[in-house]
């Protein structure tokens, strides 16, 4: 058994060395794929947590309650809120608590808030479990007794959600034009291999070979090949990533990217994905290839 593995590894090996053009060509075919699909799987990852980050500010719709409500009223409008599905916690926040937050805002210049506290309303904060659910709760407090405003930043959720969706779109149909690209190349690197050693293979056929036996280096070409596509693309993407990151986190981009990932915080979903797909690719462009081309 072990014999045979490091046959077929060192067969494999020299599979791909004999074959420096193509298997040149694969790798870089795989490289590129990989890269490209780094560049989807870094703006996807950053979306999404962009999208948590926001989603913690926008997911809850603030109602603002008539003066004249007593506090039995609001008890009964909390508990009412409370029960409606989608909704996570409605918290109240009284005049002064809301003067407070602007004076925190304000910070040296609170001072010019003086006198404003009267003006202001008390209201509900209503935390959602999920943005997909702002618009049946919105229709339904809106229309509550007490409710004089209700304050809903719908038209960000709806882009967010907008914007979520469309790039994972992208990135999948990405992912399977750029796969199908590589198992192409990886696929005809294989079959050139196969025609060149057509002589020894029928020799191993007569001589009472197992398909696998047959079959086991050419496999194992394939998954060197894309493994090293996958090591140099993974490469490329967080050396790129990382210049990016530290060239736009500088102090005159920081307020624009303060929820943009590390490549720490990243490099363990890229190496698995990476890795997953480079040598996914390689195995299944050989069998592909030896399906097609090899009687076996």
């Amino acid at each position: 058994m072990l014999g045979s593995v490091f046959y077929n590894l060192k067969e494999g090996s020299k599979g791909v060395w004999r074959n420096r053009p193509m298997a040149l060509a694969s790798v870089s075919s795989v490289g590129a794929s990989l890269f490209i699909l780094g560049i989807i799987i870094v703006l996807v990852l950053n979306i999404n947590n962009f999208t948590l980050v926001m989603q913690s500010k926008f997911d809850k719709i603030q109602m603002f309650l008539e003066d004249d409500l007593g506090s039995e009223e609001i008890y009964n409008m909390k508990k009412e809120i409370e029960k409606m599905e989608g909704v996570k916690e409605a918290q109240f926040e009284s005049k002064k608590d809301a003067f407070e937050k602007f004076k925190v805002r304000w910070g040296d210049d609170a001072y010019l808030l003086e006198g404003l506290e009267s003006s202001l309303q008390n209201s509900f904060i209503v935390h959602l479990d999920s943005l997909e659910s702002a618009d049946g709760v919105y229709a339904k407090i809106k229309d509550m007794g007490g409710v004089e405003d209700v304050k809903y930043y719908k038209d960000v959720i709806e882009k967010m959600i907008r914007i979520s969706n469309w790039i994972r779109t992208l990135g999948l149909t990405l992912i399977v034009l750029l796969s199908s690209v590589s198992l192409f190349v990886i696929s005809n690197t294989i079959k050139i291999a196969l025609y060149a050693r057509r002589k020894e293979i029928n020799i191993m056929k007569y001589v009472g070979a197992t398909n696998w036996f047959i079959r086991g280096p050419f496999l194992v070409e394939g998954v060197i090949l894309g493994a090293f596509g996958s090591v140099i693309s993974l490469g490329l993407i967080s050396f790129s990533y990382n210049y990016v990151y530290n060239k736009i986190t500088s102090d005159s981009y920081w307020a624009m990217v303060s929820n943009m990932l590390s490549l720490d915080e990243i490099f363990k979903s890229l190496l698995i994905i990476f890795l997953v797909m480079g040598i996914g690719i390689g195995m299944l462009g050989s069998l592909i290839s030896l399906r097609k081309h090899l009687e076996v």
